[in-house]
């Protein structure tokens, strides 16, 4: 029986314009470059402009994602957008990608996992290929964080920007007898989740609960405890399963939450510090942004090349986490 998978035929991503550095939160923020810098690693971050939703964020790196893959809008059958941050509380915000790229037909829906959101997206969009449900699907990471930020709390809003990512993903049959593990495409994904930890990481509002968009919350010390042990438990399974090593790894392109984090996760898995795709200084924690324009980047600079073995992971609030394993 023929094998069907997802290739990465194109990354697109955007950033909005507003450059705020960390002297710019200083002049408003009790706080300070060397106290962000030295914890979170982070020196500068962007913020979408007072006109821009997160559907302009997304439909902008959608565009760029498909003129990279070649890709019309109009094969698009699929739109699975992860988002945290969307325009309305409904529609979809994927729908109204959809109708911005002026697609018709198929099915445009958000996936809500916070931070995860772009790993369990891609998840979701590869299983339909596999399904023979879809044939081309533009898989998105979109937030405008700044607008869910209590500017009274120096501990979360230096942390996070805005910014959208996308790929485009096509379905193509395996080569009868070929290696899975070294044929093109995602080889596999691997989601979980933890509701008993909600509470380390939240926005503390929603329409059932303060009828109020609200503000994040996060236990720091709590969280960045918990990342480093699930996302190496996440990423060793994702190797297991496919017959792996970490020597295998050609990159690992992680979600930007903090530099810390970051390290403590490549020292977890051996991996050498060169291999690690790092946007976190200059975009901050995009949420379900960050791992596709950290993706974007590193393709577009020619570091990411055919063949290579590239590993996504990420962990977000609720908690989940996941990873994606992928023949570039």
């Amino acid at each position: 029986m023929t094998q069907r998978r997802s290739i990465i035929a194109g990354v697109g991503s955007y950033l909005p314009e507003r450059v705020v550095t960390n002297d710019d939160l200083a002049q408003t923020v009790e706080t300070s470059d060397e106290w962000i810098t030295g914890r979170t690693g982070i020196r500068q971050r962007r913020f979408a402009a007072e006109d821009e939703m997160t559907s302009d964020l997304a439909y902008q790196a959608a565009l760029r994602a498909l003129e990279h893959a070649g890709v019309p809008a109009s094969d698009v059958d699929l739109i699975v957008l992860g988002t945290a941050t969307p325009d309305h509380t409904f529609p979809a915000t994927a729908t109204r990608v959809q109708n911005m790229l002026g697609i018709r037909h198929g099915a445009a829906f958000d996936v809500q996992a916070v931070c995860s959101g772009f790993v369990y997206a891609i998840s979701v969009a590869d299983n339909f290929i596999r399904a023979g449900q879809a044939k081309t699907a533009l898989v998105i990471g979109a937030e405008t964080f700044s607008r869910i930020l209590d500017w009274e709390d120096r501990t979360t809003c230096v942390l996070f920007g805005d910014g959208a990512g996308a790929v485009v993903l096509r379905a193509e049959d395996l080569p009868a007898g070929a290696d899975p593990t070294a044929a093109r495409g995602i080889l596999s994904t691997h989601l979980r989740s933890d509701g008993a930890y909600k509470d380390l990481l939240y926005v503390d509002g929603g329409p059932s609960s303060t009828r109020t968009v609200g503000h994040v919350r996060m236990e720091g010390r709590e969280v960045f405890r918990h990342a480093v042990t699930n996302l190496a438990e996440v990423v060793g399974e994702s190797l297991a399963a496919n017959g792996l090593t970490q020597d295998d790894i050609d990159w690992l392109v992680p979600h930007q939450a903090n530099k810390r984090i970051l390290d403590g996760t490549a020292r977890k898995l051996k991996l050498a510090p060169e291999k690690v795709v790092v946007t976190v200084d200059r975009h901050a924690n995009t949420s379900a942004a960050s791992i596709p324009l950290a993706l974007d980047e590193a393709v577009r600079d020619g570091r990411i090349q055919r063949g290579q073995l590239v590993l996504m992971e990420a962990m977000g609030g609720g908690f989940t986490w996941g990873a994606c394993l992928a023949r570039w």
